[in-house]
């Protein structure tokens, strides 16, 4: 059988016979002149081999990324293993904005040829929220809260890492970011007010429904929510198996996930706490993040007006509100009977109002907790 390194042979020595024409041959062959002329201004009688199929690659690429450029970003990767090539393009042009940076999907594909991109796991879209939440335009006004989900520490010796974290959801600025060994209220308290004493109070703390942020008795109340709405912070919670409701405070924890994935777990809360600190100062001000045009989150942080001294305030109400305090078992006395509200507001003064629909609401610093239903003696939770 033939090769066609081989017929193409036969051409060119019946051309150099001289017994038969161009055009002949070219009927013969079945090709056409422009391509008969190629094979004989091609051949090399020395060579059989310049005959053979020849590569349709540029021979040079004027285009490519020069040598200096391709080090860089190769040395921004292997000091940053978590940082994807929007990032590491961003970083650069921070560094120095007259530089000339390759767009992001070359930065890609010079990473992916020396083997330094991770083949990423599909992800399914998560569907639109419909449940209005407080719009987030400035900063302070809502911080997302959460725990990360528990990790073993290194070592083998099956010690659990908890970590919560906390951010402020316009500006994207890392709070919080605590190593615990375990999701307790008293843990989240400590840690808030930390950040309370650093950054001051926002308005709004946006959280899920696990413990310690929501629990199941009326309007969801926990201890640490009590005590949130007594500094003049409204617990926000998202819908139940919505995590993209708080979304922009999951997007971190995808971050953070990311770079613990490179070898950053530690045989103690205290060495894990270290390599959190790290991670938090780098987040905040040396990576660019995408939402917020390429900038780093500390550029567009600053700290609340509303300072925290310490000191837990009574909630206020309006002169002539009918309050009742809440007894040691969670129930106030109406009517003359007892009436169950929860056991976290022990202690607490609530406040019954007579509404114009002919409601009667049940309030605590504010936020509606349920309806009084007179007939029943009980109490319809709020839905809202």
């Amino acid at each position: 059988t033939e090769t066609h390194t081989m017929q193409r042979h036969r051409f060119i020595l019946a051309c150099q016979s001289g017994e038969y024409s161009i055009s002949h041959l070219c009927r013969e062959f079945g090709i056409s002149r422009k391509t008969a002329y190629k094979w004989l201004q091609r051949f090399d009688p020395r060579a059989l081999s310049s005959l053979d199929d020849r590569s349709h690659a540029c021979h040079t690429q004027p285009n490519r990324t020069p040598g200096h450029v391709a080090d860089a970003l190769l040395a921004v990767k292997q000091a940053h293993p978590h940082w994807g090539p929007a990032v590491i393009r961003r970083y650069l042009l921070n560094l120095d904005p007259a530089w000339t940076v390759p767009a992001a999907s070359t930065i890609g594909n010079i990473l992916r040829q020396h083997g330094l991109v991770r083949p990423a796991n599909p992800r399914r879209k998560s569907p639109v929220r419909q449940v209005p939440l407080r719009d987030v335009s400035d900063v302070n006004q809502t911080w997302g809260a959460d725990f990360k989900g528990k990790f073993l520490l290194s070592g083998g010796g099956g010690r659990w890492c908890h970590a919560f974290t906390l951010t402020d959801l316009h500006s994207r600025q890392l709070l919080c970011c605590e190593a615990g060994a375990a999701e307790t209220g008293a843990f989240v308290r400590a840690c808030l007010e930390q950040a309370f004493r650093e950054n001051g109070l926002p308005e709004v703390i946006r959280t899920d429904n696990g413990n310690p942020f929501a629990g199941t008795g009326l309007g969801g109340l926990t201890p640490l929510s009590v005590w949130l709405i007594k500094l003049g912070i409204l617990p926000e919670r998202i819908r139940p198996g919505k995590p993209t409701e708080n979304g922009r405070h999951e997007r971190m924890h995808r971050t953070l996930k990311e770079a613990m994935s490179y070898g950053h777990r530690y045989g103690t809360l205290e060495e894990q706490q270290a390599w959190f600190n790290a991670f938090r100062e780098e987040y905040n001000t040396v990576r660019p993040h995408s939402a917020v045009g390429g900038a780093v989150p500390s550029s567009l942080w600053r700290k609340s007006e509303r300072e925290y001294t310490g000191e837990v305030p009574e909630v206020a109400y309006d002169e002539g509100a009918k309050l009742y305090r809440v007894q040691q078992k969670g129930d106030i006395s109406l009517q003359g009977k007892r009436l169950f509200v929860s056991e976290s507001l022990r202690g607490e003064w609530i406040e019954i109002r007579e509404e114009d629909e002919g409601a009667t609401s049940i309030l605590f610093g504010g936020k509606i907790l349920g309806y009084y239903e007179a007939a029943s003696h009980s109490i319809r939770r709020y839905e809202g």
